[in-house]
């Protein structure tokens, strides 16, 4: 793995100013790619360990829309292992007596309109009591919303009393980093369903004719879709298959894998998220797709991209909080912690001598990062067989 670059923040540097040697031209041109390696995940109700790809398989491009980011991600010595970590209770929607409260509060710590969370939370109950087996979460089905239309808010509409989106969503078009567009053709409403899903799979929440743009007949389209054919949504490579029968495009699914992260730590928490950390974090999820640059501060252009610190740095920076610009540097900079909470910075390197790499921490032992020249931004375990692994810090401590 190389080092990243000692830079300062927004301005590339001169290969002469560099650790290492300019990386070539063409090494750079490289079209990034997803590589899935033994990513653990807690699918939808963080019930059991979900693994993004046990077949340790490489994915076509993940690149995104069009904001920069990157970084260089540990390598092991030996195999990844595959095995799921331990989890803890998942986050349930309560019954009805404890409802409101719940939905109200947990509403706004994700910064999920109400009538969205009351959606999501009532088709999981109802695919709860229909489909005991499929082990569907609610966390699943927002963090697709949020994925795909941000909850319904893409082009600025709300949801009315009934569930229904004042300005109804047609197509929301996604274009990878190479201009290609990897959203489904034809897709519609808050959920972004095509026209196969809604023809094949569509219900009504409330018994009357099913409406793609009320958020309560999207979402239970949607779990009925994620739970057909007997599927158990707490085995990793099922949750991963079925999630891609929405969209197949690596990047919509490392977005909705890293949310469903977020969403699940968050949904199991005491208290409130600090909203520093939840800005960054999101502002990595969104940079999940784009290629790895050496030196990278993202300011696009020339500089489309980041490397690790290039992007622990940005992502801070837009929450407000100032962090130093490498690896290195930050690993001298912010407290360290022994068990890493989200939006904690995770480190690689020998910390008497030279950390070489970080990434942003987002619950359930997995991070964001760009693992290196030629891959993407993406989701990955913060440990495994053979890494240095060199600690965590907390930027907000």
């Amino acid at each position: 793995m190389s080092e990243e670059p000692e830079v300062v923040p927004a301005e590339p540097a001169e290969p002469s100013e560099l650790s290492e040697p300019a990386e070539p031209a063409a090494s750079r041109r490289r079209k990034p790619v997803v590589v899935i390696t033994a990513v653990v995940v807690v699918a939808g109700a963080l019930v059991a360990g979900i693994l993004l790809a046990p077949k340790q398989q490489e994915t076509t491009n993940a690149a995104s829309t069009g904001t920069p980011a990157s970084s260089t991600s540990p390598r092991p010595s030996k195999p990844p292992t595959t095995t799921p970590p331990q989890t803890s209770t998942p986050p349930k929607v309560p019954e009805a007596s404890e409802f409101d409260a719940w939905a109200s509060k947990t509403s706004q710590w994700l910064d999920v309109p109400l009538r969205a969370m009351v959606g999501y939370a009532k088709a999981t109950t109802k695919l709860g009591k229909d489909v005991p087996g499929c082990h569907l979460s609610w966390v699943t089905l927002a963090a697709v919303g949020k994925v795909t239309t941000d909850h319904g808010r893409a082009r600025g509409g709300q949801f009315g009393t009934t569930g229904v989106l004042d300005k109804p969503l047609g197509t929301i078009e996604v274009r990878d980093f190479y201009n290609k567009v990897v959203s489904t053709a034809n897709a519609a409403g808050p959920m972004q369903l095509s026209p196969a899903v809604w023809n094949k799979y569509q219900a009504s929440a409330s018994g009357g004719k099913p409406d793609v743009q009320n958020i309560d007949d999207a979402a239970l389209t949607t779990g009925r879709a994620l739970c057909a054919d007997g599927h158990d949504l707490s085995q990793g490579q099922v949750w991963w298959d079925s999630v891609g029968t929405l969209q197949p495009a690596p990047l919509f699914l490392h977005r909705t894998l890293a949310t469903v992260n977020v969403y699940g730590t968050v949904g199991q928490g005491s208290a409130a998220p600090n909203a520093a950390v939840l800005s960054a974090v999101n502002f990595a999820i969104d940079k999940i797709g784009l290629p790895y640059i050496w030196g990278g501060n993202g300011t696009g252009g020339n500089d489309p991209g980041f490397d690790c610190s290039g992007l622990t740095t940005a992502a801070y920076g837009s929450a407000g909080i100032k962090l130093m610009r490498t690896a290195d540097t930050q690993f001298r900079s912010v407290p360290h912690v022994t068990d890493p909470q989200l939006g904690d910075l995770i480190f690689y390197g020998e910390p008497a001598t030279k950390i070489h790499h970080v990434g942003l921490y987002i619950g359930n032992q997995q991070m964001i990062d760009a693992p290196q020249t030629g891959q993407a931004v993406q989701v990955h375990s913060y440990r495994r067989d053979g890494d240095d692994y060199a600690g965590a810090g907390r930027p907000t401590a």
